[in-house]
């Protein structure tokens, strides 16, 4: 169980590499960051930018399994930036971490464009007018899209990845067609990779992880991707891999996932 005070709860992911502290109400982060971390392929040295980054779950879980890299996060709530920066300190790798207040359309000026080995970014899942938003503000910013739409999110991303970086983005799977569609001729060598639920029965993914490198003229590949859940409700050995163990998800790999 976390443990609790008036306004936070203090999780920890990775089997207790990172504390994560995240407010009570609204969003809060869960499974979709680890595994949108685990899915970035990057390497020790490498600079890694994470595109609304909240409390800093994915930025952090990159920087726990990856040792050396050089971590960025750029989240429009001020007092989440705050937070993000305090979990990287206390999570002990806040001298490569760091969290910076700004939004897709005034983006911080300390971020150059071009300068990123890798962008990773978990974008609000529903068009503006699509659900009813949440009436927490916090929640609605990140499930809900407002000026920033899904070309804004990957038009940012490729313009902070270098020009053979990599974009990783983790999204509802019954919006893969929009997705797709913003990629299009902007990405090469993209792989589509299912998250099944599993469990009991058989169900359609949820979530879908895609990444793709810029300047690449690889075809796209969809490949069978990773159950998360047994029959009973227990996370597979593969997804308890990413979630505890702190693997990495190999998506082009019939492995699906390394240490």
């Amino acid at each position: 169980m976390p443990d609790r005070n008036d306004d936070l709860t203090e999780d920890r992911l990775l089997g207790g590499r990172v504390r994560l502290s995240q407010p009570t109400t609204g969003y809060r982060a869960g499974i979709d960051p680890v595994f949108l971390a685990a899915a970035v392929p990057a390497k020790a040295g490498e600079r890694v930018l994470d595109v609304g980054a909240g409390a800093g779950a994915a930025a952090l879980c990159l920087a726990a399994r990856v040792a050396n890299t050089s971590v960025s996060g750029v989240e429009a709530d001020r007092a989440l930036v705050r937070l993000a920066n305090a979990n990287a300190g206390a999570t002990g790798i806040g001298d490569r971490v760091q969290f910076f207040a700004g939004d897709l359309l005034t983006p911080p000026v300390r971020l150059a464009p071009a300068s990123f080995d890798h962008v990773m970014a978990n974008p609000p899942f529903m068009p503006e007018g699509a659900c009813r938003a949440s009436p927490d503000p916090g929640k609605a910013a990140a499930t809900v899209e407002h000026r920033a739409g899904l070309g804004d999110w990957l038009r940012f991303c490729l313009l902070m990845a270098a020009p053979t970086g990599t974009v990783t983005l983790i999204h509802r799977a019954d919006r893969l067609d929009a997705l797709l569609e913003a990629i299009a001729g902007r990405l090469g060598g993209v792989v589509v990779f299912p998250l099944w639920p599993g469990g009991e029965g058989r169900k359609a993914a949820k979530r879908v992880i895609v990444t793709g490198r810029r300047g690449s003229r690889a075809p796209l590949s969809l490949v069978p991707g990773l159950v998360l859940h047994q029959p009973g409700g227990a996370f597979t050995d593969e997804a308890e891999a990413v979630l505890r163990h702190a693997g990495a998800l190999l998506l082009d790999d019939t492995r699906r996932t390394a240490p």
